[in-house]
Protein backbone atom coordinates (compact mmCIF):
# COMPACT_ATOMS: atom_id res chain seq x y z
CA UNK A 1 0.00 0.00 0.00
CA UNK A 2 1.44 3.35 -1.04
CA UNK A 3 1.99 6.12 1.49
CA UNK A 4 -0.03 9.29 0.91
CA UNK A 5 1.06 12.66 2.29
CA UNK A 6 -1.92 14.69 3.46
CA UNK A 7 -2.20 18.25 4.74
CA UNK A 8 -3.42 17.09 8.18
CA UNK A 9 -0.32 14.89 8.46
CA UNK A 10 2.01 17.79 7.66
CA UNK A 11 0.13 20.09 10.06
CA UNK A 12 0.41 17.46 12.80
CA UNK A 13 4.13 17.07 12.25
CA UNK A 14 4.65 20.83 12.37
CA UNK A 15 2.77 20.95 15.65
CA UNK A 16 4.82 18.04 17.05
CA UNK A 17 8.04 19.82 16.07
CA UNK A 18 6.87 23.05 17.70
CA UNK A 19 5.98 21.21 20.93
CA UNK A 20 9.08 19.00 20.85
CA UNK A 21 7.11 15.73 20.80
CA UNK A 22 9.94 13.57 19.44
CA UNK A 23 8.30 10.22 20.18
CA UNK A 24 5.17 11.27 18.25
CA UNK A 25 7.27 12.27 15.26
CA UNK A 26 9.19 8.99 15.34
CA UNK A 27 5.93 7.06 15.57
CA UNK A 28 4.70 8.71 12.37
CA UNK A 29 7.91 7.93 10.49
CA UNK A 30 8.31 4.37 11.75
CA UNK A 31 8.28 1.74 8.98
CA UNK A 32 8.15 4.40 6.24
CA UNK A 33 10.41 3.97 3.23
CA UNK A 34 13.27 6.51 3.05
CA UNK A 35 11.73 7.95 -0.13
CA UNK A 36 8.44 8.57 1.73
CA UNK A 37 10.25 10.20 4.64
CA UNK A 38 12.11 12.41 2.17
CA UNK A 39 8.81 13.41 0.57
CA UNK A 40 7.54 14.43 4.01
CA UNK A 41 10.66 16.51 4.71
CA UNK A 42 10.31 18.23 1.34
CA UNK A 43 6.91 19.53 2.50
CA UNK A 44 8.34 21.06 5.70
CA UNK A 45 10.29 24.28 6.07
CA UNK A 46 14.05 24.02 6.54
CA UNK A 47 14.11 24.31 10.33
CA UNK A 48 11.38 21.70 10.80
CA UNK A 49 12.99 19.39 8.22
CA UNK A 50 16.36 19.57 10.01
CA UNK A 51 14.67 18.87 13.37
CA UNK A 52 12.88 15.77 12.02
CA UNK A 53 15.96 14.60 10.13
CA UNK A 54 18.07 14.58 13.32
CA UNK A 55 15.59 12.18 14.95
CA UNK A 56 16.35 9.47 12.38
CA UNK A 57 18.81 6.65 12.89
CA UNK A 58 22.16 7.18 11.15
CA UNK A 59 21.72 4.50 8.47
CA UNK A 60 18.13 5.55 7.76
CA UNK A 61 19.01 9.25 7.71
CA UNK A 62 21.70 8.61 5.10
CA UNK A 63 19.18 6.88 2.80
CA UNK A 64 16.66 9.69 3.35
CA UNK A 65 19.26 12.33 2.50
CA UNK A 66 19.82 10.74 -0.92
CA UNK A 67 16.09 10.89 -1.68
CA UNK A 68 15.65 14.57 -0.80
CA UNK A 69 15.07 17.26 -3.36
CA UNK A 70 18.40 18.75 -4.43
CA UNK A 71 17.82 22.19 -2.91
CA UNK A 72 16.68 20.84 0.46
CA UNK A 73 19.56 18.33 0.53
CA UNK A 74 22.11 21.11 0.03
CA UNK A 75 20.53 23.25 2.75
CA UNK A 76 20.34 20.32 5.14
CA UNK A 77 23.98 19.40 4.49
CA UNK A 78 24.98 22.96 5.30
CA UNK A 79 23.26 22.59 8.67
CA UNK A 80 25.26 19.46 9.55
CA UNK A 81 28.78 19.47 10.91
CA UNK A 82 31.64 17.88 9.00
CA UNK A 83 31.80 15.06 11.55
CA UNK A 84 28.06 14.36 11.23
CA UNK A 85 28.40 14.14 7.44
CA UNK A 86 31.40 11.81 7.71
CA UNK A 87 30.08 9.50 10.42
CA UNK A 88 26.29 9.60 9.98
CA UNK A 89 26.05 9.93 6.20
CA UNK A 90 29.08 8.82 4.19
CA UNK A 91 29.81 5.70 6.21
CA UNK A 92 26.36 4.30 5.40
CA UNK A 93 26.14 4.88 1.63
CA UNK A 94 27.90 3.64 -1.50
CA UNK A 95 30.86 5.49 -2.96
CA UNK A 96 28.95 6.96 -5.91
CA UNK A 97 26.29 8.41 -3.61
CA UNK A 98 29.00 9.64 -1.25
CA UNK A 99 30.68 11.46 -4.13
CA UNK A 100 27.35 13.08 -5.04
CA UNK A 101 26.91 14.27 -1.46
CA UNK A 102 30.46 15.63 -1.40
CA UNK A 103 29.76 17.48 -4.63
CA UNK A 104 27.13 19.54 -2.78
CA UNK A 105 29.73 20.79 -0.27
CA UNK A 106 32.20 23.63 -0.53
CA UNK A 107 35.83 22.71 -1.18
CA UNK A 108 36.83 23.60 2.39
CA UNK A 109 34.11 21.42 3.88
CA UNK A 110 35.00 18.60 1.48
CA UNK A 111 38.54 18.56 2.84
CA UNK A 112 37.27 18.57 6.43
CA UNK A 113 34.87 15.67 5.80
CA UNK A 114 37.46 13.56 3.96
CA UNK A 115 39.95 14.07 6.78
CA UNK A 116 37.39 12.71 9.26
CA UNK A 117 36.75 9.46 7.35
CA UNK A 118 38.20 6.56 9.30
CA UNK A 119 38.27 4.05 6.44
CA UNK A 120 41.29 4.82 4.19
CA UNK A 121 39.84 2.78 1.32
CA UNK A 122 36.59 4.74 1.44
CA UNK A 123 38.54 8.00 1.55
CA UNK A 124 40.57 6.96 -1.48
CA UNK A 125 37.47 5.89 -3.44
CA UNK A 126 35.65 9.17 -2.82
CA UNK A 127 38.70 11.25 -3.68
CA UNK A 128 39.08 9.32 -6.94
CA UNK A 129 35.42 9.75 -7.92
CA UNK A 130 35.60 13.49 -7.29
CA UNK A 131 38.38 13.79 -9.89
CA UNK A 132 36.18 12.66 -12.78
CA UNK A 133 34.45 15.24 -14.94
CA UNK A 134 30.73 15.69 -14.37
CA UNK A 135 28.64 13.90 -16.99
CA UNK A 136 31.06 11.01 -17.50
CA UNK A 137 30.85 7.35 -16.52
CA UNK A 138 33.65 7.89 -14.01
CA UNK A 139 31.61 10.44 -12.09
CA UNK A 140 28.54 8.18 -12.16
CA UNK A 141 30.09 4.85 -11.20
CA UNK A 142 30.33 3.16 -7.81
CA UNK A 143 33.53 1.53 -6.65
CA UNK A 144 31.77 -1.31 -4.79
CA UNK A 145 31.66 -4.51 -6.83
CA UNK A 146 32.46 -8.21 -6.68
CA UNK A 147 35.39 -9.46 -8.75
CA UNK A 148 37.47 -12.65 -8.89
CA UNK A 149 40.71 -13.60 -10.63
CA UNK A 150 40.55 -15.88 -13.64
CA UNK A 151 43.40 -18.00 -12.27
CA UNK A 152 41.59 -18.69 -8.98
CA UNK A 153 39.84 -21.94 -8.18
CA UNK A 154 36.10 -22.05 -7.58
CA UNK A 155 36.71 -22.63 -3.87
CA UNK A 156 38.85 -19.53 -3.46
CA UNK A 157 36.51 -17.47 -5.63
CA UNK A 158 33.52 -18.31 -3.40
CA UNK A 159 35.45 -17.27 -0.28
CA UNK A 160 36.44 -13.96 -1.88
CA UNK A 161 32.94 -13.34 -3.20
CA UNK A 162 31.47 -13.76 0.27
CA UNK A 163 33.96 -11.30 1.70
CA UNK A 164 33.44 -8.68 -1.00
CA UNK A 165 29.64 -9.03 -1.01
CA UNK A 166 29.52 -7.64 2.53
CA UNK A 167 30.33 -4.21 1.06
CA UNK A 168 27.83 -4.45 -1.84
CA UNK A 169 24.08 -4.03 -1.34
CA UNK A 170 23.06 -5.72 -4.58
CA UNK A 171 25.25 -8.20 -6.45
CA UNK A 172 24.13 -8.16 -10.08
CA UNK A 173 27.27 -9.55 -11.69
CA UNK A 174 30.57 -11.12 -10.70
CA UNK A 175 33.43 -9.71 -12.78
CA UNK A 176 36.52 -11.66 -13.74
CA UNK A 177 39.91 -9.95 -14.02
CA UNK A 178 43.40 -11.11 -14.92
CA UNK A 179 46.46 -10.82 -12.68
CA UNK A 180 46.82 -7.14 -13.69
CA UNK A 181 43.18 -6.35 -12.76
CA UNK A 182 42.14 -6.00 -16.42
CA UNK A 183 38.54 -6.92 -17.13
CA UNK A 184 38.47 -10.37 -18.75
CA UNK A 185 34.79 -11.33 -18.58
CA UNK A 186 31.91 -12.10 -16.27
CA UNK A 187 31.12 -15.14 -14.15
CA UNK A 188 27.50 -16.33 -14.38
CA UNK A 189 26.39 -17.66 -10.99
CA UNK A 190 24.63 -20.51 -12.75
CA UNK A 191 27.93 -21.68 -14.26
CA UNK A 192 29.66 -21.27 -10.91
CA UNK A 193 27.07 -23.44 -9.13
CA UNK A 194 26.37 -26.04 -11.79
CA UNK A 195 29.10 -25.79 -14.42
CA UNK A 196 32.16 -26.45 -12.27
CA UNK A 197 33.29 -30.06 -12.14
CA UNK A 198 34.84 -29.51 -8.71
CA UNK A 199 35.91 -26.79 -6.31
CA UNK A 200 39.36 -26.98 -7.90
CA UNK A 201 38.06 -25.91 -11.31
CA UNK A 202 39.67 -22.68 -12.47
CA UNK A 203 37.46 -19.65 -12.99
CA UNK A 204 38.91 -19.07 -16.48
CA UNK A 205 37.11 -22.20 -17.64
CA UNK A 206 33.72 -20.83 -16.55
CA UNK A 207 33.74 -17.20 -17.66
CA UNK A 208 31.88 -15.50 -20.48
CA UNK A 209 34.42 -13.39 -22.32
CA UNK A 210 31.80 -11.25 -24.10
CA UNK A 211 31.20 -8.34 -21.75
CA UNK A 212 29.93 -4.84 -22.49
CA UNK A 213 31.83 -2.09 -20.71
CA UNK A 214 32.41 1.65 -20.80
CA UNK A 215 35.44 3.76 -19.95
CA UNK A 216 35.65 6.39 -17.24
CA UNK A 217 35.51 9.12 -19.90
CA UNK A 218 32.38 7.78 -21.66
CA UNK A 219 29.56 10.33 -21.74
CA UNK A 220 26.59 9.41 -19.54
CA UNK A 221 24.20 9.63 -22.48
CA UNK A 222 26.20 6.92 -24.23
CA UNK A 223 26.07 4.86 -21.04
CA UNK A 224 22.28 5.10 -21.09
CA UNK A 225 22.15 4.09 -24.76
CA UNK A 226 24.39 1.06 -24.19
CA UNK A 227 22.36 -0.19 -21.26
CA UNK A 228 19.19 0.12 -23.31
CA UNK A 229 20.76 -1.42 -26.41
CA UNK A 230 22.23 -4.45 -24.65
CA UNK A 231 19.41 -4.78 -22.09
CA UNK A 232 21.68 -4.95 -19.04
CA UNK A 233 21.09 -3.69 -15.51
CA UNK A 234 24.74 -3.00 -14.72
CA UNK A 235 27.79 -1.97 -16.75
CA UNK A 236 31.44 -2.37 -15.71
CA UNK A 237 33.68 0.68 -16.00
CA UNK A 238 37.31 0.41 -17.05
CA UNK A 239 40.08 2.98 -17.28
CA UNK A 240 42.19 3.80 -20.33
CA UNK A 241 44.31 0.69 -19.72
CA UNK A 242 41.36 -1.67 -19.41
CA UNK A 243 41.59 -1.98 -15.62
CA UNK A 244 38.28 -2.62 -13.85
CA UNK A 245 37.60 0.44 -11.67
CA UNK A 246 33.84 0.43 -10.97
CA UNK A 247 30.31 -0.31 -12.10
CA UNK A 248 27.19 1.63 -13.06
CA UNK A 249 23.81 0.26 -12.03
CA UNK A 250 20.44 0.81 -13.65
CA UNK A 251 19.11 2.94 -10.78
CA UNK A 252 21.91 5.46 -11.38
CA UNK A 253 21.09 5.49 -15.09
CA UNK A 254 17.41 6.07 -14.30
CA UNK A 255 18.39 9.20 -12.38
CA UNK A 256 20.39 10.40 -15.40
CA UNK A 257 17.50 9.68 -17.76
CA UNK A 258 15.12 11.62 -15.51
CA UNK A 259 17.49 14.59 -15.32
CA UNK A 260 18.03 14.56 -19.10
CA UNK A 261 14.28 14.39 -19.75
CA UNK A 262 13.65 17.31 -17.40
CA UNK A 263 16.45 19.31 -19.01
CA UNK A 264 15.15 18.62 -22.54
CA UNK A 265 11.62 19.54 -21.50
CA UNK A 266 12.81 22.82 -20.05
CA UNK A 267 14.88 23.61 -23.14
CA UNK A 268 11.90 22.81 -25.35
CA UNK A 269 9.83 25.16 -23.21
CA UNK A 270 12.34 27.97 -23.55
CA UNK A 271 14.06 27.62 -20.16
CA UNK A 272 17.85 27.66 -20.41
CA UNK A 273 18.70 26.58 -16.84
CA UNK A 274 17.62 23.83 -14.47
CA UNK A 275 14.99 25.60 -12.37
CA UNK A 276 11.86 24.68 -10.48
CA UNK A 277 9.06 26.37 -8.58
CA UNK A 278 11.13 26.68 -5.39
CA UNK A 279 13.87 28.79 -7.00
CA UNK A 280 14.02 32.53 -6.42
CA UNK A 281 12.34 34.91 -8.89
CA UNK A 282 15.78 36.18 -10.00
CA UNK A 283 16.96 32.66 -10.90
CA UNK A 284 13.75 31.92 -12.79
CA UNK A 285 13.90 35.22 -14.69
CA UNK A 286 17.54 34.54 -15.65
CA UNK A 287 16.56 31.16 -17.05
CA UNK A 288 13.45 32.30 -18.92
CA UNK A 289 14.21 35.83 -20.09
CA UNK A 290 16.70 35.02 -22.91
CA UNK A 291 14.15 32.99 -24.83
CA UNK A 292 11.40 35.49 -24.14
CA UNK A 293 13.65 38.14 -25.70
CA UNK A 294 14.20 35.87 -28.72
CA UNK A 295 10.43 35.50 -29.04
CA UNK A 296 10.07 39.26 -28.66
CA UNK A 297 12.61 39.82 -31.42
CA UNK A 298 10.70 37.39 -33.62
CA UNK A 299 7.48 39.23 -32.91
CA UNK A 300 9.10 42.53 -33.88
CA UNK A 301 10.32 41.04 -37.16
CA UNK A 302 6.85 39.61 -37.82
CA UNK A 303 5.26 43.01 -37.17
CA UNK A 304 7.67 44.62 -39.62
CA UNK A 305 6.74 42.05 -42.26
CA UNK A 306 3.06 42.89 -41.73
CA UNK A 307 3.88 46.59 -41.99
CA UNK A 308 5.69 46.02 -45.30
CA UNK A 309 2.57 44.39 -46.71
CA UNK A 310 0.13 46.88 -45.21
CA UNK A 311 -1.00 47.79 -48.70
CA UNK A 312 -1.93 44.15 -49.34
CA UNK A 313 -4.14 44.16 -46.26
CA UNK A 314 -5.82 47.36 -47.43
CA UNK A 315 -6.73 45.64 -50.70
CA UNK A 316 -8.29 42.69 -48.85
CA UNK A 317 -8.54 43.05 -45.04
CA UNK A 318 -9.82 39.46 -44.77
CA UNK A 319 -6.23 38.32 -45.32
CA UNK A 320 -5.62 39.21 -41.67
CA UNK A 321 -8.09 36.53 -40.57
CA UNK A 322 -5.76 33.76 -41.78
CA UNK A 323 -2.49 35.11 -40.38
CA UNK A 324 -2.87 33.19 -37.06
CA UNK A 325 -3.67 30.01 -38.99
CA UNK A 326 -0.50 30.25 -41.11
CA UNK A 327 1.73 31.06 -38.12
CA UNK A 328 0.22 28.40 -35.86
CA UNK A 329 0.44 25.68 -38.52
CA UNK A 330 4.06 26.54 -39.25
CA UNK A 331 4.92 26.34 -35.54
CA UNK A 332 3.06 23.06 -35.01
CA UNK A 333 4.66 21.33 -38.01
CA UNK A 334 8.13 22.54 -37.04
CA UNK A 335 7.77 21.30 -33.47
CA UNK A 336 6.41 17.93 -34.67
CA UNK A 337 9.33 17.38 -37.04
CA UNK A 338 11.99 18.51 -34.58
CA UNK A 339 10.47 16.42 -31.77
CA UNK A 340 10.78 13.26 -33.87
CA UNK A 341 14.40 14.03 -34.72
CA UNK A 342 15.31 14.94 -31.13
CA UNK A 343 13.69 11.74 -29.88
CA UNK A 344 15.64 9.72 -32.45
CA UNK A 345 18.91 11.38 -31.45
CA UNK A 346 18.21 10.74 -27.77
CA UNK A 347 17.48 7.06 -28.34
CA UNK A 348 20.47 6.65 -30.67
CA UNK A 349 18.36 5.49 -33.62
CA UNK A 350 19.39 8.51 -35.73
CA UNK A 351 23.03 8.87 -34.75
CA UNK A 352 24.34 7.56 -38.06
CA UNK A 353 21.44 8.63 -40.29
CA UNK A 354 22.50 10.77 -43.26
CA UNK A 355 20.98 14.24 -43.32
CA UNK A 356 19.65 13.94 -46.89
CA UNK A 357 18.01 10.58 -46.15
CA UNK A 358 16.19 12.01 -43.14
CA UNK A 359 15.16 15.11 -45.09
CA UNK A 360 13.77 13.01 -47.95
CA UNK A 361 11.68 10.91 -45.57
CA UNK A 362 10.35 13.99 -43.77
CA UNK A 363 9.64 15.68 -47.12
CA UNK A 364 7.36 12.82 -48.17
CA UNK A 365 5.45 13.04 -44.90
CA UNK A 366 5.21 16.82 -45.23
CA UNK A 367 3.98 16.60 -48.83
CA UNK A 368 1.06 14.36 -47.90
CA UNK A 369 0.19 16.49 -44.84
CA UNK A 370 0.46 19.71 -46.84
CA UNK A 371 -1.77 18.40 -49.62
CA UNK A 372 -4.51 17.37 -47.18
CA UNK A 373 -4.43 20.66 -45.21
CA UNK A 374 -4.28 22.80 -48.36
CA UNK A 375 -7.24 20.98 -49.90
CA UNK A 376 -9.25 21.32 -46.69
CA UNK A 377 -8.68 25.07 -46.44
CA UNK A 378 -9.27 25.46 -50.20
CA UNK A 379 -12.64 23.71 -49.92
CA UNK A 380 -13.59 25.71 -46.82
CA UNK A 381 -12.82 29.04 -48.48
CA UNK A 382 -14.74 28.03 -51.58
CA UNK A 383 -17.72 27.10 -49.41
CA UNK A 384 -17.48 30.46 -47.63
CA UNK A 385 -17.38 32.15 -51.04
CA UNK A 386 -14.07 33.87 -50.42
CA UNK A 387 -12.42 35.61 -53.36
CA UNK A 388 -10.29 33.49 -55.69
CA UNK A 389 -7.22 35.51 -54.79
CA UNK A 390 -7.65 34.84 -51.06
CA UNK A 391 -8.59 31.19 -51.57
CA UNK A 392 -5.50 30.45 -53.64
CA UNK A 393 -3.26 32.58 -51.41
CA UNK A 394 -4.17 30.75 -48.21
CA UNK A 395 -4.01 27.30 -49.79
CA UNK A 396 -0.66 27.77 -51.56
CA UNK A 397 0.87 29.56 -48.56
CA UNK A 398 -0.29 26.80 -46.20
CA UNK A 399 1.11 24.12 -48.50
CA UNK A 400 4.46 25.90 -48.74
CA UNK A 401 4.67 26.68 -45.05
CA UNK A 402 4.11 23.06 -44.04
CA UNK A 403 6.92 21.90 -46.33
CA UNK A 404 9.41 24.52 -45.17
CA UNK A 405 8.52 24.16 -41.49
CA UNK A 406 9.05 20.40 -41.71
CA UNK A 407 12.46 20.96 -43.27
CA UNK A 408 13.43 23.51 -40.62
CA UNK A 409 12.28 21.14 -37.89
CA UNK A 410 14.38 18.33 -39.36
CA UNK A 411 17.57 20.14 -40.29
CA UNK A 412 18.01 22.42 -37.27
CA UNK A 413 18.19 19.72 -34.54
CA UNK A 414 20.54 17.62 -36.70
CA UNK A 415 22.83 20.59 -37.25
CA UNK A 416 22.73 21.49 -33.55
CA UNK A 417 23.67 17.93 -32.68
CA UNK A 418 26.65 18.01 -35.04
CA UNK A 419 27.71 21.31 -33.48
CA UNK A 420 27.61 19.61 -30.02
CA UNK A 421 24.66 21.77 -28.95
CA UNK A 422 21.68 20.14 -27.24
CA UNK A 423 19.18 19.50 -30.10
CA UNK A 424 16.29 19.90 -27.66
CA UNK A 425 16.68 23.63 -28.27
CA UNK A 426 15.17 23.02 -31.70
CA UNK A 427 11.79 22.00 -30.26
CA UNK A 428 11.35 25.27 -28.40
CA UNK A 429 10.95 28.95 -29.23
CA UNK A 430 13.88 28.89 -31.67
CA UNK A 431 12.10 26.88 -34.37
CA UNK A 432 8.67 28.29 -33.52
CA UNK A 433 9.82 31.89 -33.91
CA UNK A 434 11.68 31.12 -37.12
CA UNK A 435 8.67 29.39 -38.62
CA UNK A 436 6.34 32.24 -37.60
CA UNK A 437 8.52 34.74 -39.43
CA UNK A 438 8.94 32.62 -42.53
CA UNK A 439 5.25 31.65 -42.52
CA UNK A 440 4.04 35.26 -42.60
CA UNK A 441 6.64 36.20 -45.19
CA UNK A 442 5.50 33.32 -47.39
CA UNK A 443 1.83 34.21 -46.89
CA UNK A 444 2.21 37.81 -47.97
CA UNK A 445 4.59 36.98 -50.81
CA UNK A 446 2.13 34.47 -52.25
CA UNK A 447 -0.69 36.97 -51.69
CA UNK A 448 1.24 39.64 -53.63
CA UNK A 449 1.34 37.40 -56.72
CA UNK A 450 -2.17 36.01 -56.34
CA UNK A 451 -3.84 39.40 -56.03
CA UNK A 452 -2.02 40.52 -59.18
CA UNK A 453 -3.19 37.36 -60.93
CA UNK A 454 -6.80 37.67 -59.68
CA UNK A 455 -7.42 41.43 -59.47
Amino acid sequence: MSFVITKPLIDTLRGDVEQGRDSAIQAVLTDLHPADIAAVLDRLNLDDAVYVYRLLESEESADVLLELHEELREELLNSLTSREIAEDVLEHIDSDDAADVMGDLSEDKQREVIALLEDPEQREDIEELLTYREGTAGALMAKELVSVRMDWTVARAIVEMRRQAQEVDHVYTVYVVDKDERLAGILPLKDLLFGAESTRTLIKHLIESEVFSVTTSTDVEEVVQRMKKYDVVVLPVVDANGLLVGRITFDDVMDVMTEEAEEDYQLASGISEDVDATDSPLVQVRARLPWLLIGLAGGIVSSRIIALYEGQLRIDPTMAFFMPLIAATAGNVGVQSSAIVVQGLASGSMVNVHLLIRMWKELRVALLSAMVCALVIFGLNMALQQTQALTWTVSIALFTVILTAAMFGTVIPLLLDRMKVDPALATGPFVTTLNDIFGLLTYFTVGHFMYDLFP
